[in-house]
């Protein structure tokens, strides 16, 4: 759920939307989930946009979190732009079918299917595919329902980015991944330059929520270390967790970090991170 309010005012309150861009504009656009901060992204692009927008949007999954922002986001309703959304289907449901019934008439007036924009939608499987300027490889993670990290390099080569915003590090649930799967998500991010993963959870609560599908900032670190990661984004912050409980997590987390060479931040509505 979405967290506006006092007590969320400097991590912010908005569910899951990270946005990429190359130097010099809005033109072409990579979006990672389409939470509730997709929302005041789009009013943003709409507020500096000179012409037509060209946009990727990586779905990590599509539990209400990350996507609940999509009806809202602006560039969808204006001729010209291009959007293209890629996810995983969910069992045996198709992504275009769960975004239309999103948007069916009976819980919003304005179908799928009526968007003005150019708007495509692909299936993701695990494995490497381009997008517009970026290398991306996707690999399923410890969540419920079918779940992607993403890592994109820029393509000819650059500064890397991984993206994980729920994964269960711990051993908690059954997802029936192979015995040697975190040796793969290992090597899936190693030497990743800035790792945005899942840090939902302090690390006292991990026990009683085993099975949700999520991680604390220890094990995050732990990953993080293990792969020679650069820098740690802490991201997925819990509802319940006010500013100063995010404050704690992070001071403690950079502690630790210090000690295994990697960098750890949290991330922040807004936050802006050249890479």
């Amino acid at each position: 759920m979405p967290t506006p309010g006092p007590h969320t005012t400097r991590y912010g309150g908005n569910t899951s939307c990270v946005a990429l861009r190359k130097d010099g504009g809005d033109e072409q656009l990579v979006i990672l989930d389409a939470g509730t901060g997709v929302r005041p992204l789009g009013n943003l692009l709409m507020e500096r946009s000179n012409g037509a927008l060209e946009m990727d949007l990586l779905l990590s999954h599509t539990h209400w979190d990350h996507i609940q922002g999509l009806p809202f986001f602006a560039p969808l309703a204006v001729h010209g732009h291009v959007v293209r959304i890629w996810g995983s289907k969910q069992g045996n449901v198709e992504l275009p079918v769960i975004l239309q019934q999103q948007m069916h008439p009976v819980v919003f007036p304005v179908p799928l299917d009526e968007l003005a924009t150019d708007l495509t939608v692909e299936h993701v499987e695990p494995g490497r595919f381009q997008i517009d300027g970026f290398d991306v490889s996707a690999m399923r993670v410890r969540h419920p329902a079918s779940t992607m990290a993403y890592r994109l390099v820029p393509k000819g080569g650059g500064t890397s980015l991984a993206y994980v915003p729920d994964n269960e590090l711990g051993p908690g649930g059954d997802y029936g991944m192979p015995e040697n799967w975190r040796a793969e998500f290992v090597e899936f991010l190693a030497d990743v330059d800035v790792l945005i993963h899942d840090a939902m959870f302090a690390e006292r609560d991990l026990d009683r929520f085993a099975g949700w599908g999520h991680s604390s900032p220890e094990e995050a670190l732990a990953v993080a270390a293990e792969a020679k990661a650069k820098q740690l984004v802490m991201f997925h912050h819990r509802p319940e967790h006010d500013d100063d409980t995010v404050d704690r997590l992070l001071k403690n987390a950079r502690a630790k970090g210090k000690k295994c060479g990697v960098d750890v931040v949290a991330a922040s509505e807004g936050m802006e991170m050249k890479l």
